[in-house]
């Protein structure tokens, strides 16, 4: 095809399919999924602004898991707004712009929260098998660089992926069967045998996810081998302290290898599996360290009585 007529034909926008089901359950969708997004809103929020109040947590543990609930708040507003906004649409539909903007968010603020998660593992692994030499290891200074180092990480895994995909000539179709912009869906719709874009894909997003997962399990594993060895076998404190940890791991994990690792979407399973990702974990996360961590359930009490004293002062 010449090249003005390609440029004459390209697509200007997609139409998202999303979550096609009949209209009682997309009612029913559109109210759980504004709920959840007002629990994930509230509840990690809460999370920061807790952190910030109570002196108490001004440690490396909660700076870290304050900025990893601020992520979970950017990661969430890039879909599911949208996403509820459409259910309830006969036409969806997504700007070619706001399409390429979406990929380029989730995927800056996916590296961001591998990164984090990176940390709040080197975290736990210090104050559990070098609590002598823990403040000194995670200093502020070396805080504030793991979360440098998760925006440049998640930038340059974006900007790796989108600064070729947003070339790929879209002529023809622009339906995508889902309820968000992502890579793999997009390149489908490519006029170019994107075989080669695929494997990058996987080669990148894959290897990463994959990496940082196993990364997390080797080291949680490594955690708990020490304590068994210096406690003589008694693990409840350590599994008690890393089970949070674990549990959000390997909600975030499970989406993004099945999408990036396996071949490319042939059915509609990712999508929902990324509702996980997008909605449900970091409506989670906040019950999950809350409910699992003493700290915070203190801070919570302090912070109520402080109110309720100051109500009847």
């Amino acid at each position: 095809m010449p090249m003005d007529q390609l440029n004459d034909s390209m697509v200007s926008e997609f139409v998202l399919l999303g979550l096609s089901s009949s209209w009682e359950t997309k009612v029913f969708l559109t109210l759980a999924f504004s709920t959840l997004y007002l629990g994930i809103i509230v509840g990690n929020l809460f999370i920061v602004i807790l952190v910030i109040a109570d002196s108490y947590l001004h440690s490396p543990m909660y700076f870290l898991l304050a900025n990893l609930s601020l992520n979970d708040v950017w990661v969430s507003s890039t879909t599911v707004p949208k996403m509820i906004s459409d259910l309830l649409k006969e036409h969806k539909v997504i700007s070619f712009r706001s399409c390429m903007t979406q990929i380029c968010f989730i995927h800056i603020m996916g590296g961001v929260e591998m990164v984090l998660l990176i940390a709040m593992a080197f975290d736990r692994y210090t104050a559990i098998c070098k609590p002598l030499r823990y403040l000194n290891i995670m200093s502020p200074k070396i805080c504030i660089l793991f979360v440098i180092t998760g925006w440049v990480t998640g930038v340059i895994h974006a900007l790796s992926q989108f600064s070729f995909v947003i070339n790929l000539p879209f002529c023809g179709p622009n339906k995508v069967d889902s309820f968000y912009c992502d890579f793999p869906r997009i390149i489908q719709l490519a006029c170019t045998d994107g075989g080669k874009f695929e494997f990058i894909i996987a080669a990148n997003s894959g290897f990463m996810s994959m990496g940082t997962f196993f990364l997390l399990l080797l080291s949680y594993i490594f955690i708990l081998v020490t304590v068994w060895k210096r406690s003589s076998g008694d693990l409840s404190k350590a599994l008690v302290t890393l089970s949070a940890h674990i549990t959000v791991v390997v909600l975030f994990f499970t989406p993004c290898i099945f999408l990036y690792v396996w071949p490319f979407p042939t059915s509609t399973v990712d999508k929902y599996l990324f509702i996980a990702d997008f909605a449900i974990t970091p409506a989670l996360n906040p019950v999950i360290y809350t409910l699992r961590n003493k700290d915070i359930r203190v801070s919570i009490q302090r912070l109520y009585k402080r109110v309720g004293h100051d109500r009847f002062c």
